[in-house]
């Protein structure tokens, strides 16, 4: 991957099984620049349909949220964004919320996206809280926003762990390996994480996870214009039920929706549940 060797620790692994999976993703691949950073998106179409940026989280490329995008291209175009040092986009240098942010930016600029429609899950909520307040969106839906911060604990799951997960992924890992973390998850999902997180670039996840303790989600969240929707899960340890409570009184011209049953990987622990409630949300913002 571009800027990096295979003997630097933080190389990034693309294996031909993980480029295979593409043939069987109904989109097409778009490519624009942010500055020096080539960013890749997969985008489902139809070309006349609002646009729906989607935003992943920490350790989940674009095609993570393919069994989710693929659902929602009746109601919207569902563009899925390889985030900078995920998938087949650059790493970059840089990964705070401002740059993945001017990344976000840059999209809509470079697709000629008008004003989009924002949907983004974990690191991608913050990303889309802060895109929010510098661009004129259509509207955001933001999917369990990390709310660690200063003077608020630690992110749940530790930097430890996720790099864990992605020296596995380095080394050559299987679905089965997955399933020990994620054993909620479809099984296609646990094979796409084992084939596709070794494309992750270890600086991006280091300075992210940071991000989610130095960074105060509710310093930019008051100022999330409306219509947005926040959509937690009803079991995550990242949006409890009074960070939920707390977020409601933050925004209040925001609908706060609770999935039941679901952590934090919401889409994957209750997909069918998670699905009908990203449709309905879609459904009002329209």
């Amino acid at each position: 991957m571009t800027g990096t060797s295979l003997e630097s620790p933080d190389a990034r692994v693309l294996t031909q099984p993980a480029l295979a999976d593409l043939a069987d993703v109904p989109a097409v691949s778009r490519w624009v620049r942010s500055g020096d950073v080539r960013l890749h998106l997969l985008d489902y179409g139809p070309a006349d349909g609002v646009p729906l940026v989607i935003v992943p989280g920490i350790t989940s490329p674009a095609i993570a949220m393919d069994f989710v995008a693929r659902e929602l291209t009746d109601l919207v175009r569902p563009v899925v964004l390889d985030v900078r040092g995920r998938g087949l986009s650059d790493s970059g240098d840089a990964w705070d919320l401002d740059t993945y942010a001017g990344d976000v930016a840059t999209v809509v600029d470079g697709l000629e996206l008008g004003r989009p429609l924002v949907l983004g899950h974990s690191m991608g909520a913050r990303i889309t809280a802060v895109a929010a307040t510098r661009l004129d969106l259509r509207a955001t839906v933001l999917v369990d926003p990390p709310m660690s911060g200063p003077g608020r604990g630690p992110y749940p799951t530790t930097l430890e762990a996720f790099l864990g997960q992605l020296d596995q992924a380095r080394r050559g890992t299987d679905a089965d390996e997955v399933a020990a973390s994620w054993p909620r998850w479809p099984r296609r999902e646990q094979e796409l994480r084992a084939r596709w997180m070794g494309s992750i670039s270890r600086d991006a996840i280091v300075a992210t996870h940071a991000g989610f303790e130095s960074d105060d989600f509710f310093a930019v969240w008051p100022a999330v214009p409306a219509p947005t929707v926040l959509i937690h899960g009803g079991d995550s340890p990242v949006v409890t039920a009074a960070g939920a409570e707390e977020a409601a009184k933050a925004n209040p011209e925001a609908s706060v929706v609770e999935v039941p049953g679901t952590g934090h990987m919401v889409f994957w622990d209750e997909p069918a549940a998670a699905r009908t409630t990203v449709r309905g949300a879609l459904h009002s913002l329209l």
